[in-house]
């Protein structure tokens, strides 16, 4: 079957069938077998998810003109095509049980796609999608790293990140001007962390925004003035770990509550 590729909301559509199969195959799907597709556009991959027994997928589009494609050529699933923005879904509503996410995802808003993700973490064990290849280094980089930042932390805190392939822009109408990649998130053993999660996530914001400075100077407004007397704290927020960051926002909290006393 011929997939016509088209360009749409800032995407560019991949035309190698051979790449698109090794993504559907890079899904391990070891503890779900319900799969959501995010912006399928002309399905050059959904026609292999349909093809992987055991698989219950479902295809979430925004584009009205792709969702008619879609349910126009692969009409065994038409009923299964969600014209939907995948940034307002509710995941839990399309299965009743854990579901792994698949996709080539827009640049334009692949991190918005990573943050929607983590407010699912619990209900998404397993994620493959394809990205600007900066974005997939970045999100698998270790601390150190200068391209080490936010979506790190927050997701390997969650998630073990694995780069699987470089994709070259060759095999894109149109070509994009970078090259892309592919990763594959899987859920880790991390339950909860040993804070306050939400703060968390404010912690590591506010230090990677101000990423120059040191740790004690950008959390200085968090810290309440706390005598706290940590090496982390004369560190720039990209040479900590998760488990550092866990701990800054333990002080955090203590400093707040202590501040409201």
């Amino acid at each position: 079957m011929e997939v016509r590729p088209k360009k749409s909301l800032g995407q560019h559509f991949l035309r190698d069938l051979n790449i698109a199969r090794k993504i559907v195959d890079s899904l391990r799907l070891e503890t779900t077998p319900h799969v959501v597709e995010v912006g399928p556009g002309m399905g050059v991959l959904t026609q292999f998810l349909l093809e992987r027994p055991g698989m219950d997928a479902r295809f979430i589009e925004i584009d009205r003109e792709s969702v008619d494609y879609l349910r126009s050529h692969f009409s065994q699933a038409a009923d299964r095509v969600m014209e939907a923005d995948f940034l307002q879904t509710d995941l839990s509503q399309i299965f009743d049980a854990p579901t792994a996410i698949i996709g080539n995802f827009p640049y334009n808003i692949s991190s918005q796609i990573f943050f929607r993700i983590l407010r699912y973490r619990d209900w998404v064990p397993e994620v493959v999608c394809m990205v600007q290849k900066e974005v997939a280094q970045r999100l698998a980089s270790p601390p150190g790293s200068r391209q080490y930042g936010i979506l790190s932390v927050l997701l390997q805190a969650f998630y073990d990140i694995d780069y699987l392939f470089t994709v070259p822009e060759q095999v894109f109408s149109p070509p994009p001007k970078v090259k892309s990649a592919v990763i594959r998130l899987t859920r880790n053993a991390t339950a909860r962390l040993a804070c306050d999660e939400d703060l968390f996530f404010t912690v590591v914001k506010t230090a990677f925004n101000q990423r120059r400075k040191t740790l004690s100077n950008s959390l200085k407004g968090m810290l309440h003035g706390a005598g706290v007397q940590d090496p982390l704290l004369s560190m720039r927020p990209e040479q900590l770990g998760v488990a550092d960051f866990v701990r800054l926002t333990v002080w955090c909290q203590k400093a707040k509550n202590n501040s409201t006393e």
